[in-house]
């Protein structure tokens, strides 16, 4: 049986471990595995809006703003509860980054591209089978001979063909829970890292042992063992405190549905003795009309 080593929760590596320079290999690993054995140079962790949030108090969403060696701007986002728009908002997410960064009368040439990688650990799309990694890019193609645009401009006194997907933002979605711990190549080891925060002996993605021994738990001194288990724990009375109110939210709308029926049998001249043997309200609910 292979032996694996335990890490703490890669959200809580996001926002404490990760954001030193000394540990920015483990962020470039992880991108590499992301776009496919690129080389990836972390230069900086930029500002974000949610970054300035008090950590404890914000479990939902965590994200990073990266900058690397090309002047990209990657956004690795980490989500773990279903938020209605949330397409739209990642949208949002990646204007802010140029906007932010963009000074007006400055060269259009120097916006700089935004990659957004957002990890999820929530169910997602409709899909039994559904892929557990999606990338979507904008690309245009002519209508009539659809093949793609390109186009030409210098870089460094070098000629450089271009598509448009390579200015436009790039977007990553990966569905932690639909991983089926397969683990077939470099980039389904970060993600097995993610599932389980633990990685096997057999591991070789590029820098993948770097964070086994930098977000090991073993290196933890005692604060910091007691925030992370402190973190844990809020984090499990968040989950219960949404699962009540999803399941209170269901339990109205049964009952809402149920009176609305009461309604009409009573309407239809139906008795109260019946109408409560039929759906289950109590007398004084089917006369009063309305669910407390």
């Amino acid at each position: 049986m292979t032996t694996e080593t335990k890490l703490v929760r890669f959200d809580f590596a996001l926002k404490n471990v990760l954001r030193e320079k000394a540990n920015f290999d483990v962020l470039e690993g992880f991108l590499s595995a992301i776009f496919g054995d690129e080389e990836i140079s972390v230069v900086e962790i930029l500002e974000n809006q949610s970054n300035q949030l008090d950590f404890d108090k914000k479990f939902n969403r965590i994200d990073m703003l990266v900058k690397d060696s090309r002047e990209r701007h990657i956004l690795v986002e980490i989500q773990n509860h279903l938020e209605t728009g949330y397409l739209e908002r990642i949208f949002l997410g990646v204007c802010k980054p140029i906007v932010d960064n963009f000074e007006l009368g400055e060269n259009y040439r120097n916006i700089s591209k935004v990659i957004s990688i957002s990890i999820l650990y929530f169910n997602f799309g409709l899909g039994e089978d559904d892929d557990y990694v999606y990338q979507g890019t904008t690309d245009f193609y002519g209508l009539h001979t659809h093949k793609p645009f390109t186009f030409q401009r210098t870089r460094n006194k070098i000629f450089e063909t271009l598509r448009t997907k390579d200015i436009f933002p790039e977007f990553y979605l990966i569905h932690v829970e639909h991983f089926k711990d397969v683990v077939a190549t470099e980039l389904d080891e970060w993600i097995y890292m993610l599932k389980h925060s633990a990685i096997r002996a057999d591991f070789k993605a590029k820098n993948i042992k770097q964070a086994g021994e930098k977000l090991t738990m073993l290196n933890m001194g005692k604060e910091e063992r007691q925030h992370y288990e402190k973190y844990l724990k809020d984090m499990v009375v968040e989950q219960d405190v949404l699962e009540t109110a999803r399941t209170e939210g269901l339990q109205q709308g049964e009952m809402k549905a149920k009176l609305e029926i009461a309604q009409k049998m009573l309407s239809k001249g139906l008795d109260v003795e019946t109408i409560v043997t039929l759906t289950s309200l109590s007398p004084d609910v089917i006369e009063r009309g309305r669910v407390d």
